[in-house]
């Protein structure tokens, strides 16, 4: 996913990618990715990310990130060299992008990697991008959801995640797990700061975007699809972490 170093001190590209499993993410530059069409699951320290159409992951320069396709994705990626930008607020930051923000990743596309420095305009163009990506770092998304430290944690949210369309329940995952109820308990609280109510219901959100940005899909086929039975229960808890209920959300995938 990511572009080999060049002789420019800012380059773009765009890219059509098919569905894939985690792989790693390392450059040398700081790398802004974004996505136009499907979403991408982006883990780094203990957290994971949903990364739909409209919004942005700033990761610094010569940080390692887990990138996961569930769907396929079109993506556009701009890259500073870390002379030419400063370094990002955080290794890993994703974040709304503005319409201004936008436009300026689609005119910078227009200049891919060469050895030939950049034209005084494309500088230009590469510097607003950065001035404008790096302020929107500054207020990071928060539909982030643990990623697990110890190997019994980790299974708990690969079991977690799998059965978001059942009937879940706390009790049935910690013997899947081959914990005590409450030692499970104890590692969630201790790992994630927060129950496991409390992260299946991140999940689920993080799931819904990700449906929202692969289909067209009713919200409440979705809705169902991410184990709600109320539809009103569905946009409180996508609201609570959002701010916005899935209609609203997923019109901000469009220009």
């Amino acid at each position: 996913m990511g572009g080999s170093p060049g002789g420019r001190e800012a380059f773009a590209f765009a890219r059509e990618f098919a569905a894939a499993p985690p792989s790693e993410l390392r450059v040398d530059q700081h790398y802004l990715l974004c996505s136009s069409r499907g979403a991408l699951r982006l883990e780094a320290h203990g957290s994971v990310w949903v990364l739909p159409p409209a919004r942005a992951a700033l990761i610094a320069g010569g940080e390692a990130i887990q990138v996961a396709l569930p769907q396929p994705v079109t993506t556009s990626s701009v890259l500073f060299d870390p002379g030419f930008a400063p370094q990002p607020p955080a290794p890993l930051t994703v974040f709304d992008l503005s319409p201004l923000a936008r436009a300026l990743v689609t005119e910078c596309v227009a200049w891919p990697d060469a050895d030939e420095p950049l034209p005084a305009y494309a500088r230009s163009l590469f510097a607003a991008l950065a001035a404008v990506a790096w302020r929107l770092a500054e207020h990071p998304s928060p539909v982030t959801v643990p990623a697990g430290r110890s190997p019994e944690l980790r299974r708990a949210l690969t079991v977690t995640d799998a059965g978001l369309a059942d009937d879940l329940r706390f009790e049935d995952v910690a013997h899947e797990v081959g914990l005590a109820p409450r030692s499970l308990a104890r590692r969630f609280e201790d790992e994630c700061g927060a129950t496991w109510s409390a992260v299946l219901r991140r999940m689920r959100v993080l799931r819904a975007i990700e449906r929202l940005a692969a289909d067209d899909d009713s919200v409440t086929a979705i809705a169902h699809a991410v184990g709600y039975t109320s539809l009103s229960a569905f946009n409180a808890a996508f609201r609570d972490l959002t701010g916005r209920t899935p209609s609203q959300y997923r019109a901000t995938f469009r220009p």
